[in-house]
């Protein structure tokens, strides 16, 4: 039997990148899975579709985490659609860089309110409805280990999601549901490329820090994700799982 055979999970952030590949996971191990979106309903349509398409069960639902009313439509699509909650993965995320001489409002609000403010506002509303044996996965990054400079506001996000990832661990714990964070190094996406990482100094540099002498997959997170939501992981909760070659 698949890994995740009458399992129900909520991905944010899962029209491209990192977060269609751990919906496409999900569902190739038997999870009915939410991909949620903020902007692309195209990119979700086509994640939908290629579950589907392969005899899957997903549903594309927009919401913005970072609003509070949007989050609760996200999750009620998922109690209206599949009756339950089992796996929640907290994807959405931005990411931009800059020193402390370019930190502007504008730039923290939005880092912060995606990163921080929806991780947390999502897991909220989504905790309600997760029983026993339910699995919450952040997504955080190695650069809060790495500590780059002209990084200060992403990076602070990101250690942030470390801190929630192990107080909420403690917090649900007594539920018997587990929260943990995977933690990737430098991936190749779709948002990479936008960003300009892809094919930079950037680039070269983290690859030659890293000792498997590459940059990531989306794929190379998500069986890293079907593990932590499955139950071979049922004694691994708080933890920060670095998944990036090393790096």
């Amino acid at each position: 039997m698949s890994k995740l055979t009458g399992k129900v999970a909520i991905v944010t952030g899962a029209s491209k990148g990192i977060g269609a590949a751990i919906a496409k996971a999900y569902a190739a191990e038997g999870a009915s899975v939410v991909v949620n979106y903020a902007s692309s309903k195209e990119g979700a349509d086509k994640v939908v579709a290629a579950i589907t398409a392969a005899g899957g069960k997903a549903v594309a639902v927009g919401g913005d985490v970072s609003k509070a009313a949007e989050v609760q439509g996200i999750i009620d699509a998922a109690v209206k659609n599949y009756g339950k909650i089992d796996i929640l993965v907290n994807n959405s995320g931005v990411y931009g860089f800059s020193t402390i001489e370019e930190v502007t409002e504008e730039s923290f609000h939005k880092h912060f309110n995606i990163n921080v403010l929806g991780l947390l506002l999502t897991t909220q509303a989504a905790a309600k409805h997760i029983s026993a044996g339910g699995s919450i996965i952040n997504i955080g990054s190695v650069i809060s280990r790495l500590n780059p400079a002209g990084t200060v506001i992403y990076t602070a996000t990101k250690g942030a999601v470390d801190s929630i990832t192990a107080v909420l661990a403690k917090e649900l714990g007594p539920r018997k549901i587990r929260v943990n964070s995977i933690n990737p190094g430098l991936v190749e996406t779709e948002g990479t490329h936008t960003a300009g990482v892809m094919k930079s100094d950037f680039e070269t540099g983290m690859v030659a820090q890293t000792p498997l002498g590459r940059v990531g997959a989306p794929d190379d997170i998500a069986k890293v994700a079907v593990f932590l939501a499955s139950d071979d992981s049922g004694w691994v909760t708080g933890e920060l799982v670095g998944v990036g070659g090393g790096l």
